[in-house]
């Protein structure tokens, strides 16, 4: 019998040198023990773990998304997801292709376990509360209880979202503390050690309660996506059995008001004038004050999976504007639109058609990475209406920022997104499109181009998206003659 010791509940390095060793030595699964340092029992506690004789000659191979499930299975909590790991890597030598196998116990098994480390690292980003210590030297301080061992993983989330404040996050596990250059990691402490309330608490609590809509509000989803065991560190969860006890009474009574108002004629007149100050106000944002605010965009449930948000780029004044339909995998990891082979043949079909990248402003009508699964490779799927009307808000944002003098939709969910409905291309490309005071063209995605198995026609097909763009370009040289 083997016994292995790790040197802590997220040993993941450690626990990946033991596998690779115990499995080239034909180290049988039911052969481990599994324990962390200064967790072992009374039994262990003298001993290291067993010297395994030198790693022979030879390896084997894994897929990588085996490597990827095993980073987030090791911060569940369950303390014998270290063995679980081991017999799944042990099958793995033999059935390369096991983690396709969903129905597999094994492979179910571990993947829940990530998908509770996920929610859990999610729920983290979520509810984490920083209170102000100190007026001179100011710390800010949160108390959080997480269900895994996420703490390390979620904190350069924090980091990079506070990184002009320093801040620490308690926990009973391990703290985690931001001095505005790097992160330390410090053993866990008592609640009894985080801070009160402070002088913000109540600002945050008149946020809420102004924010909160009575008309839609749906208690089980809400206890689904907050459960109670949050509200004790919310400042605002002293509010939330009142508001909704109070919230069918206030729904009933906002209908009531609204019934019994009196019909204006001049309503239907005031509402250009609405939009417009609504444009107006947004129109003070900036791009990067933007990105920032998507990055934590929760709108649709497609950020779960996505490595990120991946927002527009280009100039803040752009003339020309294009919009594609969502990033792909290499965006997705890069973090920038269009730097994969359909940004590729867009960048040449821009210089064919004489427009300069650098000039214009790039994004996706749908900001996360849709996909599905299948093996090592991750295969796009095309955002839905609701996903695309749920992310609608940023490129109307984005609109108004820019003020471009055109607006590009590359393909059928850009155009959707754009012009607010469902569009086919063929119809609708060649011509400029007059909506809501903005010019838009309308053509097909790059990738189509790719996609088409013919030479000859995507040949014929690339012309054809350059003489879009060309009507793109000629329409730009117009508007600075005309200035």
């Amino acid at each position: 019998m083997h016994t292995i010791i790790l040197d802590s509940e997220t040993d993941f390095n450690g626990w990946r040198q033991a596998a690779r060793r115990l499995a080239l030595n034909e180290v049988k699964p039911q052969e481990v023990t599994w324990t962390v340092r200064n967790a072992e029992p009374e039994l262990f506690a003298a001993t290291e773990a067993d010297h395994l004789p030198d790693v022979p000659e030879g390896t084997f191979n894994v897929p990588a998304k085996f490597v990827e499930l095993a980073k987030a299975a090791i911060l569940h909590r369950n303390s014998e997801r270290f063995a679980r790991l081991y017999r799944l890597l042990w099958r793995l030598r033999n059935h390369h292709d096991l983690l396709n196998v969903a129905t597999d116990p094994d492979v179910a098994e571990i993947n829940a376990m990530a998908r509770a480390v996920h929610r859990d690292e999610h729920k983290m980003y979520a509810f984490v509360r920083f209170r102000e210590v100190g007026r001179v030297n100011t710390h800010f301080v949160a108390w959080f209880e997480p269900e895994h061992h996420i703490v390390e993983l979620a904190a350069p989330f924090f980091a990079k979202r506070f990184a002009d404040m320093p801040w620490s996050i308690l926990t009973p596990d391990v703290c985690a503390h931001w001095d505005g250059h790097a992160i330390s990691i410090t053993p866990g402490v008592a609640k009894s050690e985080a801070p009160g309330e402070d002088r913000l608490e109540e600002t945050w609590r008149s946020y809420y309660a102004a924010i909160f809509n009575p008309a839609r509000l749906k208690v089980k989803a809400m206890q689904t996506e907050m459960p109670q065991k949050y509200w004790r560190n919310l400042p605002e969860a002293s509010l939330i059995k009142p508001l909704i006890a109070s919230a069918e009474r206030t729904a009933v009574a906002m209908i009531a008001n609204e019934a019994t108002e009196p019909h204006k004629p001049q309503k239907r007149l005031d509402e250009p004038m609405a939009r417009k100050q609504a444009q107006d106000a947004r129109a003070h944002d900036t791009i990067a004050a933007l990105r920032d605010e998507a990055a934590d965009c929760r709108a649709c449930p497609l950020w779960q999976d996505a490595t990120q948000t991946v927002f527009g780029e280009g100039p803040q004044g752009a003339t020309l504007m294009l919009v594609g339909e969502q990033p792909g995998d290499k965006e997705d990891l890069a973090g920038h639109p269009f730097v994969g082979p359909a940004g590729q043949m867009l960048d040449r079909a821009l210089e064919d058609a004489g427009i300069d990248r650098a000039s214009v402003y790039i994004t996706n009508a749908v900001k996360h990475f849709k996909f599905v699964q299948r093996g090592k490779v991750r295969l796009h799927q095309k955002p839905n209406t609701a996903e695309i009307r749920a992310c609608r808000q940023w490129y109307a944002r984005e609109l108004a920022a820019i003020k471009p003098e055109l607006v590009v939709a590359l393909g059928a969910t850009a155009a959707h997104s754009v012009l607010g409905k469902i569009t086919p291309i063929n119809k609708n490309r060649g011509h400029l499109i007059d909506h809501d005071g903005t010019k838009v063209l309308v053509t097909v995605h790059p990738s189509y181009l790719l996609r088409l198995p013919d030479e000859k026609a995507k040949a014929l097909e690339y012309q054809r998206f350059i003489d879009d763009l060309k009507i793109a370009a000629d329409q730009l040289r117009n508007a600075v003659r005309a200035a």
